[in-house]
Order: C-alpha cells, then structure tokens, then sequence
C-alpha cells in the first residue's frame, strides 16, 4: 500500500528552519575556512555514528559489542537530529524489506527525488517506531528513553557549541554541520538508487558510486549492501573504500568492537551484473511480490552483540 505524504509542521519546521538558519548565519558572519574546518569535524565525525551505529550496528547488526559501546553508539548518532535509534532503525529495515516499491518508506521509484531524499522524514505517516521491526532493540530502557527523547543529544551539542564560541560555533558547527550531514547521509536514499552503477543483480535500483562513497564515509557502494546486506564491510573490493570500516577495524583491535562479518571470496563473486541477465530481470521485477517476504530479520542473535 502507498504511504500518504503528509507533512507535519512540528517536524517541517525546524527540519527547514535549521538549513535556513545555517544560510543567513554564514551570510551575516562571512566566510570562514576555520568554520568550514569545524563544520568538516562535526560533519564526519558525526556521520561516523549514523554509518557505524544506526545504520551498520542497529540497522543491520553486522558486528558485537559492549552494551556501553552500544549505548554509546546511539548516542553520538543521535547527535545528528535524525530522530532516534528504534525508528532509524526499524525505517531502515523496511526499506530493505521492500526497497524501491511503494511500501519502501523512501521510494524513489515511486514517490520523486524530493521525497526520497528528504520529504520522508517529515511526513507525518512515517512518525511513528512500528517495533515489530525492532524486536532485538526494544528490550533495552535506555535505548527506549533515548529513542523518546530523540531531540536531547542534538540540542546538548548546540549548547555546548553555542557556550563554548558563541554564534561561530553555533552556526558553523551545529547548523552548517548539521544541514550537510543531513543531506549527506540522505544521498544514500536518493542519489544511490539513481545514480552509479550496479554490479550485482538485486530486485531494486540500488548503485555504487564512488563519490558518494567519499561523501559517506563507505556507505557508497549501495548496490554491494543491498546484494549482501550483512556485512560490515561495504566496499568489497580493495580499491573500494570504506572509511567506517577502517574505522571499525580499529576499534576491533582495541577491544571496542567484535566479530566484524564480511563476506566471503565466493560471496563477493557471485550474482553479477550483465547487460542481458539484467533486462530480463528488469522485466520480471514488476511480478515479484515482495510484501510477501518475511520481515527483516537481524542477523546475529541479540543477547550476543550487548554483553
């Protein structure tokens, strides 16, 4: 069933009012590269935890760790006012269930580039954390408080920025920032189902793109995650760069995290992409019904990943 596009004010306004503020604020305070340089900071700095922790951890569960760590984790990436961990979460799950259909909370194909990109996160039909998606999260209070009060990390951190160099900090770290991690992380529901290339076969219009790639810190090569969803490693190749999976590696030789999952050599090298293969199967797409599929399930126990 098609979703309705209902946009609420209490979400649209200050969603529009923060990238609208970050505009008037560089204008009135000028250019500044060690703005520039502090909005980079808290760009990919925070971008870490939505790719590591809701997306890669929460989302997908393609690694263990500490229940601190966890916790932690939703933390830094709640700092990003991209509302809580259990409903990024359990978004993220449907669209992999129906990904690039009208079901998909974020369907390019189906609703524009406009609400893909962005319009799904203000629409009033997608408020809500459906926990049916969420099983292995829920059980966790502080997960659930967080998630409840989704708003409070990102509101601290503009606090502290704001107290700690005024209207600079403020505008360049917490608006600026905010406003391009926004639109960064929402390429990968827009611009990576429209724009790459595909080497695997998967029944939707999921790309790799290598700048993208770059942008977010791995999370680019979309069509290597659709076609193999449990990894913690999306760039499968060596010249595939995967930031957050660097990133991960060290925190697997400190101690922080475990039991990274990769795919195998046979995975990695099955199920490409060729020109006939994939008309036919463009063909057929249209008779596959995916909402009889069961739902996304995580791929690692829960009591195993937060000790």
């Amino acid at each position: 069933m098609a979703l309705k596009k209902r946009f609420g004010w209490l979400v649209s306004v200050p969603f529009l009012g923060v990238q609208i503020a970050a505009i008037i604020g560089v204008a009135l305070l000028g250019f500044s590269w060690k703005g520039l340089g502090l909005a980079a900071a808290l760009f990919f700095g925070r971008l870490f935890f939505v790719t590591a922790g809701y997306h890669r951890y929460f989302s997908h569960r393609t690694y263990k760790t500490s229940r601190w760590f966890q916790f932690l984790l939703a933390l830094g990436a709640q700092t990003s006012v991209q509302k809580g961990v259990l409903w990024w979460s359990a978004h993220h799950r449907a669209h992999h269930k129906y990904s690039d259909t009208p079901q998909d909370p974020h369907s390019y194909r189906d609703y524009g580039f406009f609400y893909a990109h962005m319009g799904w996160i203000i629409n009033r039909e997608t408020e809500n954390t459906d926990e049916k998606w969420i099983g292995d999260l829920v059980r966790y209070p502080e997960l659930r408080w967080l998630n409840k009060y989704h708003v409070v990390p990102g509101v601290v951190l503009a606090v502290v920025l704001w107290l700690a160099g005024g209207w600079f900090a403020f505008v360049w770290g917490f608006l600026v920032s905010t406003t391009l991690l926004w639109h960064g992380t929402f390429t990968i529901n827009s611009l990576s189902h429209v724009w790459g290339y595909r080497r695997y076969e998967t029944t939707d219009e999921s790309k790799n793109n290598p700048l993208l790639a770059i942008l977010t810190l791995g999370e680019g090569w979309h069509n290597n995650h659709h076609y193999y969803q449990r990894s913690a490693r999306q760039g499968f190749l060596w010249w595939q760069y995967d930031i957050t999976y660097y990133i991960l590696l060290l925190l697997s030789a400190v101690g922080l995290v475990r039991d990274l999952h990769t795919p195998s050599a046979d995975v990695i090298a099955g199920n490409f992409v060729d020109p006939a293969s994939r008309r036919r199967k463009s063909a057929a797409l249209a008779a596959i019904d995916i909402a009889n599929q069961e739902p996304a399930r995580p791929t690692l126990e829960a009591d195993a990943h937060a000790e």
